[in-house]
């Protein structure tokens, strides 16, 4: 089992970017990184284009699939929540993008106004990219080219990563549009967001159904409701298989025994997070990190 892309993850925390002080993640990824070949549902600030090199993916975004094949991509708007899976547990490669708001400098601007405009939450979730259309074409090739620039240099050209980063999203920017309808959509992800939050933030603590509703402002039904039709799972297995993603990144990079990981990632004991661990990811914690060891060794 390998270790999750430590990307995906929420906007309390910070991405691991390629280079420090530039806000750009820009590598290969593949769905065998992920238990069931599934990332876990996340949002972010960054804006998102994946750019599919082999085989295909489902694609989740704000409740909404879309089926990715081989040679095309995605533009996934901010704060979307979004992940790719494959339902049959085929494999997937891909380039992913992320680029965050922060590349514009920080205090206000024109560019940045443009940005959060455009990249708002009244503007499309995403845009499906296709080989068959020129701006498209345009795009795919541009995420080729980004990776590139990244990985095939000892040391990469920051002026052009910023470069060509900006250029991908002044190309969405001319593209992406309001949605009709948007105040309804607009509440219901927000109080989407405002439970994931919450549960991304006090996972290590003990949470109830009340809790993560009232977080969203809204009653016990009307969470599980939101949780079912837009995450995609009930509130309880979303905070079990996010509190296993943070165990798993534990395991990797600390020390700290099963025992104390337990309690950071809020399991009321050590055999109880043994026996959903192993439910969750086929092997016990222990194994779980021998293997990580080997593999980076």
């Amino acid at each position: 089992m390998k270790n999750p892309l430590e990307i995906f993850s929420d906007l309390s925390e910070r991405l691991n970017y390629n280079i420090p002080d530039l806000p750009l993640y820009i590598r290969k990824g593949s769905l065998d990184q992920f238990h069931n070949y599934a990332a876990t549902a996340h949002w972010h600030l960054d804006v998102e284009f994946i750019y599919v090199l082999e085989g295909s993916m489902d694609f989740f975004v704000n409740g909404h699939t879309i089926r990715i094949d081989q040679g095309n991509g995605i533009f996934v708007n901010s704060s979307r929540l979004h992940f790719g899976f494959s339902h049959d547990h085929t494999d997937c490669s891909y380039i992913v993008v992320v680029i965050h708001p922060s590349l514009l400098g920080e205090g206000p601007s024109l560019a940045k106004t443009y940005w959060e405009d455009k990249f708002s939450a009244m503007m499309d979730n995403f845009i499906l990219l296709t080989n068959q259309i020129d701006w498209h074409r345009e795009v795919l090739t541009s995420l080729q080219e980004i990776y590139e620039e990244m990985h095939t240099h000892s040391a990469p050209n920051p002026l052009r990563l910023i470069s060509r980063a900006l250029a991908l999203c002044a190309c969405i920017g001319d593209q992406v549009q309001q949605k009709s309808g948007h105040s309804e959509d607009v509440q219901i992800w927000t109080n989407v967001q405002q439970m994931t939050s919450f549960i991304h933030q006090n996972y290590e603590y003990k949470i109830t159904l009340d809790d993560i509703a009232a977080a969203g402002a809204v009653c016990r039904s009307r969470c599980c409701t939101l949780f079912n039709k837009y995450v995609g799972q009930t509130p309880t297995v979303y905070l079990t298989r996010y509190r296993i993603q943070k165990s798993c990144e534990m395991l990797k990079e600390t020390k700290r025994s099963i025992c104390e990981i337990s309690i950071a990632c809020g399991f009321q004991s050590a055999s109880y997070f043994t026996f959903i661990f192993r439910k969750q990811m086929g092997l016990v914690p222990q194994d779980y990190r021998k293997q990580i060891i080997k593999e980076q060794g």
